[in-house]
């Protein structure tokens, strides 16, 4: 019987390895994205729990929530096993992944850099589809803390991980295209929810019993789906070979027009130390406290700043009865789809429109539009300009959703491509500062009008002023933004000595075709089947959001 070494020759690399992935020359880059997207539109379901937590506030009473005892703590709640949990405990779990996303980025963003895109997406896809089955197991026994630790903390390393595993690749792939290339995949991100919440929906309602509200089930069968599709993903990641450009492509001079494109390479363990590194920092946590406290609160905020007037009644929120406020709230539900529409497709749009304006001049954009439009939102509201309202945050969600696609090509104007996941990795650690501040600032402010006796259509006049002055802030960061100095870039030894320790491959192996080392060119029938399959899902998320996004109208 052969041994293992006589049918794998000693050093050869794994399926995972970096070595294994690199791309051959007729490989076509265009089959990358889609690689991409099916890790993204998977962890991009952390945006569409909310859809689990009413079911879930009720898994014991199925009917109605069964309340805990008198004086049950939130500690406590995290191991009754007789009485429901409150929407509010839940609720934390998306605090969860955004904290741990930020911190799970940021630590094991390096490795990724050194062990490449696909051995760190599969790490993900079984921390995603990991946690959806403790979940599961946690919903099964009643035990809130298992769902903390699955979906809020294992998966939220899945979330890290997936999040930032295609960006260097991408940016390595389309030098000419930085902007756009980052925009595709993070697109993906937040589309996630548009194709996951209707899925879990449907998923629930078909394994709901007299006994059960289907949400463990639906853990279960959207772990194991999660699970194959990333993995498609994960086998479809390709790295170009050290050296690779596009064809008749020819790289800028350094600093050269409005992206302040470098030619140098940062280390890691610099970047952070720049002062450009924290004013970009501040540029994405600012962008999206701003942001995210908007979509936190979308759906009351329509309802109470405008009442009756959605349904033509000249009534405020508390006066109307049952039937209107039922009414409201489907077109509610429609707002708050056009606004994830809008942050989806301002992802792409704006991340393309940064390869023209340069990274600088698009965040000076969001900016400046922003406060403009934070600003208006209070008279807006109190003149009854519904259409208007609307339009002004469906415009701030496309620069809310085009920061995040924006952000790693700004990384890489800045400090090169070498690293540049790994610092992105660092940098999302504003987005889990951003995820506390932006729907703390706006629930505060809320709370303490009405406590003070305000009429609940001018409760967030102060909160929209407020987020107005954080984009000042953010403008001014971004103003201070400069092409860092030679004196952090790294030194030709330097980096050749981190290239060799990435793995960085000057040539294609000779892994075979399917193992991205052949020099056979592809397909471009497989191209198009990829965007195709890829592109099915989204048309039905896309579909069902626009049904619920006709009541607004």
């Amino acid at each position: 019987m052969a041994s293992t070494t006589d049918v794998i020759p000693p050093g050869t690399p794994g399926l995972l390895d970096k070595e294994r992935t690199v791309a051959g020359a007729g490989y076509n880059r265009w089959l990358v994205p889609p690689a991409a997207l099916c890790i993204h539109l998977c962890i991009g379901m952390a945006y569409g729990f909310s859809v689990f937590w009413l079911p879930l506030s009720k898994a014991i009473g199925i009917s109605k929530p069964v309340a805990c005892a008198a004086g049950t703590g939130w500690f406590a709640e995290l191991f009754v096993a007789d009485c429901d949990w409150s929407v509010s405990a839940l609720t934390f779990t998306f605090t969860l992944f955004i904290v741990v996303l930020g911190l799970a980025a940021a630590v094991w963003g390096g490795w990724l850099e050194r062990v490449g895109p696909r051995k760190a997406a599969f790490v993900s896809a079984c921390c995603w589809a990991g946690g959806f089955l403790l979940g599961a197991l946690g919903i099964y026994v009643h035990q809130l803390w298992l769902i903390w630790l699955g979906t809020g903390v294992i998966g939220g390393i899945g979330l890290g991980l997936g999040y930032i595993s295609p960006v260097s690749t991408l940016i390595k792939w389309f030098p000419d295209r930085r902007g756009m290339a980052t925009g595709m995949a993070i697109m993906g991100f937040g589309g996630g929810a548009m194709i996951g919440a209707p899925l879990a929906d449907k998923l629930m309602k078909a394994f709901a019993t007299p006994t059960s509200v289907g949400v463990w089930e639906t853990f279960v069968a959207m772990g194991a789906i999660y699970f194959v599709v990333m993995l498609i993903g994960v086998f479809g990641y390709r790295i170009p070979a050290a050296g690779w450009t596009p064809p008749g492509w020819t790289a800028p001079a350094a600093d050269a027009g409005k992206g302040m494109i470098t030619r140098g390479q940062v280390h890691l363990d610099q970047a952070w130390k720049t002062p450009q590194f924290w004013c970009i920092w501040g540029v994405l946590c600012l962008n999206v406290s701003a942001g995210i406290g908007v979509l936190a609160m979308a759906s009351p905020m329509l309802q109470e700043v405008f009442g009756g007037k959605l349904v033509g009644v000249a009534l405020g929120f508390n006066d109307l009865d049952a039937a209107q406020k039922g009414a409201i709230a489907a077109i509610a539900a429609g707002f708050t789809g056009l606004l994830s529409l809008f942050n989806i497709a301002g992802r792409f749009f704006w991340a393309s429109v940064s390869d023209y304006l340069g990274r600088k001049s698009t965040y000076f954009v969001f900016f400046v539009l922003g406060i403009l439009l934070y600003a208006a939102v209070p008279s807006l509201g109190h003149s009854g300009q519904i259409a208007l309202f609307v339009a002004a945050f469906c415009v701030i969600l496309t620069m809310y959703g085009g920061g995040f696609a924006t952000v790693p090509a700004y990384l890489a104007d800045m400090f090169g491509t070498q690293m540049v996941g790994a610092i992105h990795g660092r940098l999302l650690t504003a987005w889990s500062v951003a995820g506390v501040i932006g729907p703390w600032l706006i629930t505060y402010f809320r709370d303490a009008q009405l406590a003070a006796g305000l009429a609940r259509s001018q409760v967030y006049d102060t909160t929209m002023y407020v987020l107005a002055g954080l984009l000042v802030v953010g403008l001014i960061c971004n103003a201070l933004v400069q092409p860092v100095a030679p004196k952090w870039f790294m030194s030709e030894a330097e980096l050749a000595a981190e290239r060799k320790r990435a793995h960085d491959v000057a040539v294609a192996n000779a892994a075979g075709p399917l193992l991205g080392g052949a020099a056979a060119v592809t397909p471009i029938g497989l191209v198009y089947a990829a965007w195709i399959a890829i592109g099915i899902p989204v048309a039905w998320g896309v579909w069902i959001t626009l049904q619920k996004v006709a009541a607004l109208f």
